[in-house]
């Protein structure tokens, strides 16, 4: 055979996901020496060689060959293909939240503790049927709370989760209002497991890059059970005690508590979301507008802040229902007028407050001007520097709020503000939104908050579709 290959050298390589490539060279006996694994992750190198055991050389698995019980106990806990097949963000996330839910888990052994106390439990005076009745309107006003929650919206999960042990501890205390005070408990973390459900249902989303939903749930729920019999395994030692000293049960309580809030605090913070929300698209339009940068999505996560308060400076409402917004034909032909674009933007200075009708033909990109034009108006309203076109309309709206002031509120004016950022927005938003995907936004999709409503409207020749 011509060409026999000389010892030592390479005869060929693999490579497992992006991890780096091992080579394969011929040994004295003829058979194939796999170089071992170097797993970056563990701050294993990859140096030095394997005698192969079969055909694929020992090594035919994924890179934890060389150390096989640590490999299988990863690929339970791991999703598969980790950590490509995940975000980047994956491990310091699920490494904190790992750490808040073991704090939970301990703080919830706590509250047990102190509501099965409070409805008799180890008293022999109690009554069964007493405590039955208890524990079904406990969990009764909280299915009813689940519903509601799930039609309304909430904010604060874990904190609310908190308040709510921090009920269930001090229930016994006041043995008056113990069923009340377990009821709005059990209330509270009703709101929080739904809470809980639909953000854990987007961070998976995010999480996910191989179309692997259903791994990377699977694996979170068994990375929670196993911290869950951890805090289980704990609560077994620290009830005993805790039991007889209400006051080191309750110091107990605000130490994890404080855990608990601090490892949320981080793992939100380990979080790179690369779709935009309002809060995100602010801050990056706003960095846009006066320096003339787009942001990055890493930057800006890190920028947004955790508290967004409960008034904001301006009422953004995407898909509103047509019919709330006019009542003549007047009125909705100077809606239509400047409108090129397949939405129609109302503005209401005196509430600060912007509109927006959304065509049948509106897809992601024309949400995401919409809501970028209403946060352009917002600019209008507040400081900093601005592009020569916005400063000069800058210029108009706080002219004309100083003059109509004493009047309800500056109308007319409004539909020539918003028709001539239109004109602006033709320039302007191209070049956002490209640099929106040059640094790695998602713009395909968003987390904006946009209703179901849907309008037609007769168009000027000139609109155009995103």
């Amino acid at each position: 055979m011509a060409g026999h290959a000389s010892l030592g050298d390479r005869l060929c390589s693999e490579q497992f996901g992006s991890q780096a490539a091992r080579g394969c060279c011929a040994a004295a006996d003829g058979s194939l020496q796999w170089e071992t694994w170097g797993w970056r992750w563990w701050g294993v190198s990859g140096a030095g060689t394997v005698n192969p055991e079969g055909r694929d050389g020992g090594g035919g698995g994924a890179p934890g060959t060389a150390f096989p019980p640590l490999s299988r106990l990863l690929a339970v806990f791991l999703p598969q293909g980790f950590p490509d097949s995940v975000s980047p963000d994956y491990l310091p996330y699920q490494l904190w939240d790992s750490v808040q839910a073991f704090a939970s888990s301990l703080s919830g052994s706590l509250a047990t503790h102190a509501v099965l106390l409070g409805i008799g439990v180890g008293n022999a005076k109690a009554s069964v049927s007493a405590a039955t009745a208890t524990w079904i309107v406990k969990d009764s006003t909280g299915m009813l709370g689940r519903i509601i929650f799930a039609w309304w919206k909430g904010l604060f999960a874990d904190i609310l989760n908190d308040v709510a042990m921090f009920l269930e501890i001090m229930a016994p205390i006041y043995p008056v209002c113990f069923t009340v005070t377990i009821c709005i408990s059990n209330l509270a973390k009703c709101v929080v497991s739904v809470a809980g459900g639909a953000t854990r249902a987007a961070l998976t989303m995010h999480q996910a890059r191989r179309n692997n939903m259903a791994d990377v749930s699977a694996k979170d729920s068994s990375q929670e059970t196993l911290v869950n019999l951890a805090g289980l395994l704990v609560s077994l030692l620290m009830l005993p005690l805790v039991s007889d000293c209400p006051s080191f049960s309750l110091g107990c309580f605000f130490l994890l508590t404080a855990l608990h809030i601090y490892a949320n605090y981080q793992a939100v913070h380990a979080l790179v979301l690369e779709t935009l929300n309002e809060g995100r698209l602010w801050l990056v339009l706003k960095h846009f507008l006066q320096r003339g940068e787009v942001l990055d999505p890493t930057s800006a996560n890190q920028m947004e802040p955790l508290w967004t308060g409960f008034w904001p400076s301006l009422s953004l409402s995407l898909g509103v229902p047509l019919h709330c917004l006019i009542s003549s034909v007047f009125e909705l032909q100077q809606l239509v007028e400047g409108h090129r674009e397949p939405y129609l933007l109302h503005w209401d200075q005196s509430q600060n407050r912007v509109q927006v009708v959304l065509s049948q033909m509106a897809g992601p990109e024309t949400i995401l001007r919409a809501a970028t034009h209403g946060l352009v108006l917002r600019a209008l309203r507040e400081d900093g520097p601005l592009p020569r076109e916005l400063e000069e309309l800058r210029n108009q709206v706080r002219a004309e709020l100083l003059v109509l002031h004493p009047h309800p509120g500056p109308k007319k004016e409004s539909w020539v503000i918003v028709k001539e950022t239109h004109q602006v927005l033709d320039k302007l938003f191209p070049k956002f939104l490209k640099g929106l995907q040059d640094v790695g936004w998602k713009t395909e999709k968003h987390q904006l908050e946009v209703d179901e409503w849907r309008a037609t409207w007769f168009l000027s020749p000139e609109k155009k579709v995103l």
